[in-house]
């Protein structure tokens, strides 16, 4: 496989009609190596328009999927970031270039181990993956310019939209299988937040969430 041919084809076939038009966020695609984040099992897969799969039954995000969320997150470089589901590293990575600080929470140790990896060995450093629970956030480094769900949640918990500072976002896909939706969260006073729902798609689940209770008769 040509790695160049096939980065390349991918953000000229899948990100830019996604309509992933920023050229911060194009350029950044083209030069952060996302086969290194990929597990060697899956590496052929690291540009197709699909999830890959990781340990833990866990995946990464396609690719489009993650170059919208970058773009409409809209970071700038004195921001703060809490991101939920480390998974591989990479999507902390994208977020570490834009960003001053990436904080990265991840439920697996394997994962945590995989990710932490693969940030040193692609020289991010202002990125930090932490073993835990990401649904609460963390208050203790609160509030945050952005958080992150890099995977799907029945509902977006008020602990973390509360721990968001006054004109922070928060994205993620939000749903239930067959309806989910790339959700971008503003927070535009102390007591009131503004919604707004960017597209359409489906993701594997953040572990930890409360699920949507089940109908029964």
């Amino acid at each position: 496989m040509n790695i160049e041919q096939a980065r390349f084809n991918m953000i000229e076939q899948q990100i830019r009609p996604a309509n992933v038009l920023d050229p911060s966020v194009l350029s950044l695609l083209a030069v952060l190596k996302r086969e290194d984040f990929v597990p060697a099992a899956h590496r052929s897969l690291a540009f197709m328009d699909l999830e890959v799969p990781l340990p833990e039954g866990q995946c990464m995000l396609a690719p489009k999927i993650e170059a919208r969320l970058l773009q409409e997150l809209a970071l700038a470089r004195h921001e703060r970031v809490l991101e939920i589901g480390a998974g591989s590293g990479y999507m902390a990575a994208l977020l570490a270039h834009k960003a001053q600080k990436v904080l990265s929470f991840e439920l697996h140790a394997s994962l945590v181990a995989l990710a932490r990896e693969n940030l040193k060995r692609a020289d991010v450093m202002n990125a930090e993956v932490r073993q835990g629970d990401g649904s609460r956030g963390d208050t203790g480094q609160a509030p945050w310019d952005a958080i992150v769900l890099s995977g799907s949640v029945a509902q977006v918990p008020q602990p973390l939209l509360d721990q968001l500072k006054v004109g922070g976002r928060l994205i993620g896909i939000v749903g239930d299988e067959p309806v989910m939706r790339a959700v971008l969260i503003t927070r535009t006073s102390e007591r009131d937040w503004r919604r707004v729902e960017l597209f359409d798609t489906v993701a594997t689940r953040l572990q930890g969430f409360a699920e949507t209770p089940a109908f029964s008769f």
